[in-house]
C-alpha cells in the first residue's frame, strides 16, 4: 500500500499510522462504543485504512464522548471527557497538522503541551521571574475547558488556519455529543472542549493565545507571565502594578466568556531577605511545586538567608506517601526485594527526576519514608524483631546492590 496517497483532504495514510503509534501509548480507557486497544490491534491495518479513507475524503464523523469523573486536590471532581480510540487517533491527525503550522507563533512562555516545551522550563521560569520581581498574581480560571466559548474559538482558528477541512473538523468535535455517566446524551450547547480530546490541548492554547498572551503583550507588556494551558502565574513589580493587573485581567477574561475563581485567585508577595514587606500571602504553588520564602545557606559563608524559592508541594509530598503505600502490598513476604524494586522504581524515577530540580531536602525526606516502609517489609520478610537489624539488612543489601533502587542511584 502507498502510504502517501491522498484523497480530497491531504491527507496520508502515513499521518494516521503516526497519530495511531501516539496515540497507542497513552490512555488505555475506551471510549463510547467500547472498543480496547487489543480489539483494535486484532486488524490494525484495516483499522487504520477505514480511518483514514474517511478523514481523507471528508466523510469523517465522531462518535459521542464518554463522559466520567476523576477527584481534584480539593474534593471536589473534575469532568474528562474520553473519546473513542478511532477518534483520538483522527485528532492527533488534525492536530499534528495544525501544530506544524502554528506552534511557531505562539509566545515564547507558553509551556502547555508544546512540542519543544516542558514544565520544568514553565517551573524554571517562574523561578527566575520571582527572583526579578516582587509580587505575583496567582490565577485560578474557573471550569476552562468547560466553558471555552466556540465561536470565539472557531474564529481563532479560522485566523491562524486557512484550510476549510481542518475547520470543519474542529468544528464536528467541538459539536459531538457527550454521553453522561447515567447515559444520558448531551450537547455542548456552544460551550467547551473536553478534557481528555487529543486535540483539545491544542485548542485550548490557541484560545488563550488570543484572550490572553497576545492581549497581554499589548495592554500589559511591562508585566511578565507564565503559563502552562489554563494554569498561569503574572508577575509585577509593584503591588499597585498587580492589583490594577489582575482587574483588567478580570475583566478580559469576561470579554471572552471565562472568569477568575475567587478563592483560588490571589496577590502572592515574594519575601525574602531583601523584600521585608508584611503581607497575607507570601506562597504559592505551579505545577506541583510550592514558591515560597525558604531558609538557605550561604555556601561560602556558611550564614543564613532567606530566599523565595520552589521545592515539591505539600499536597504532592501526600500523594507521593500515599503511592508508595499502595504501589506496594506491604505485607506480602512472598515477593523477594527485586520484585519490590520493580514495582517501585518507575514511580521513583518520575518523582525524582521532576521534583528533584530545586531544594531536595522535602524529597530526602519522602526518600527517607521509602526506606521506612521497605524496612518495614524486610522486618516481616525475614522475621527480625529488631528495628534496628532491619536497617541493617537493608544496608548490607544496598551494598551488595546499590543500583537495586532508582533513588539508591541517584544518591538519597
Amino acid at each position: 500500500m502507498n502510504v502517501h496517497v491522498t484523497k480530497t483532504v491531504p491527507i496520508t495514510f502515513k499521518m494516521v499510522v503516526d497519530g495511531y503509534q501516539k496515540v497507542r501509548q497513552g490512555g488505555k480507557a475506551a471510549g463510547i462504543d467500547n472498543e480496547s486497544w487489543e480489539t483494535f490491534d486484532k486488524d490494525v491495518e484495516k483499522n487504520l485504512y477505514v480511518i483514514w479513507n474517511r478523514l481523507a475524503s471528508g466523510s469523517y464523523h465522531p462518535q459521542p464522548v464518554r463522559e466520567t469523573e476523576i477527584p481534584k486536590k480539593d474534593g471536589k471532581m473534575r469532568t474528562l471527557g474520553i473519546p473513542t480510540l478511532r477518534d483520538r487517533i483522527a485528532q492527533c491527525v488534525v492536530k499534528d497538522y495544525m501544530e506544524c503550522k502554528i506552534d511557531k507563533d505562539f509566545h515564547q512562555h507558553s509551556y502547555g503541551y508544546r512540542p519543544m516545551k516542558s514544565g520544568k522550563e514553565a517551573i524554571e521560569q517562574v523561578r527566575q521571574n520571582c527572583f526579578a520581581y516582587d509580587w505575583v498574581i496567582d490565577m485560578d480560571i474557573s471550569k476552562f475547558f468547560d466553558e471555552i466559548d466556540h465561536a470565539l474559538l472557531i474564529k481563532a482558528v479560522e485566523r491562524v488556519i486557512e484550510e476549510k477541512w481542518v475547520i470543519m473538523y474542529v468544528k464536528r468535535w467541538l459539536s459531538a455529543e457527550v454521553i453522561d455517566k447515567d447515559g444520558i446524551a448531551k450537547t455542548r450547547n456552544g460551550k467547551g472542549t473536553p478534557q481528555g480530546g487529543v486535540i483539545s490541548p491544542l485548542l485550548a492554547n490557541l484560545f488563550l493565545h488570543f484572550a490572553f498572551d497576545k492581549w497581554m503583550g499589548i495592554y500589559h507588556p511591562q508585566v511578565a507571565f507564565v503559563r502552562y494551558a489554563d494554569d498561569i502565574v503574572a508577575h509585577c513589580y509593584t503591588k499597585i502594578s498587580a492589583e490594577q493587573t489582575l482587574l483588567s485581567i478580570k475583566a478580559r477574561l469576561q470579554q471572552v466568556g471565562l472568569r477568575l475563581n475567587e478563592q483560588k485567585t490571589k496577590l502572592v508577595y515574594c519575601k525574602d531577605y531583601k523584600r521585608k514587606e508584611k503581607h497575607a500571602n507570601v506562597q504559592f504553588d505551579f505545577l506541583g511545586y510550592s514558591y515560597q520564602p525558604r531558609a538557605r545557606k550561604n555556601p561560602k559563608e556558611r550564614w543564613l538567608y532567606t530566599a523565595f524559592t520552589a521545592e515539591i508541594s505539600r499536597s504532592n509530598q501526600k500523594k507521593i506517601r500515599e503511592a508508595v503505600k499502595e504501589t506496594v502490598y506491604w505485607r506480602n513476604t512472598v515477593i523477594d526485594i527485586q520484585q519490590v524494586a520493580e514495582m517501585l522504581n518507575p514511580k521513583l524515577r518520575g518523582w525524582l527526576n521532576y521534583y528533584g530540580l530545586y531544594s531536595k531536602d522535602k524529597l530526602r525526606m519522602l526518600m527517607d519514608y521509602v526506606e521506612k516502609k521497605i524496612t518495614g517489609w524486610i522486618r516481616k520478610k525475614y522475621k527480625i524483631t529488631s528495628v534496628k537489624a532491619s536497617y541493617a539488612k537493608l544496608k548490607s543489601i544496598r551494598q551488595e546492590k546499590p543500583l537495586l533502587f532508582y533513588h539508591w542511584e541517584k544518591g538519597y
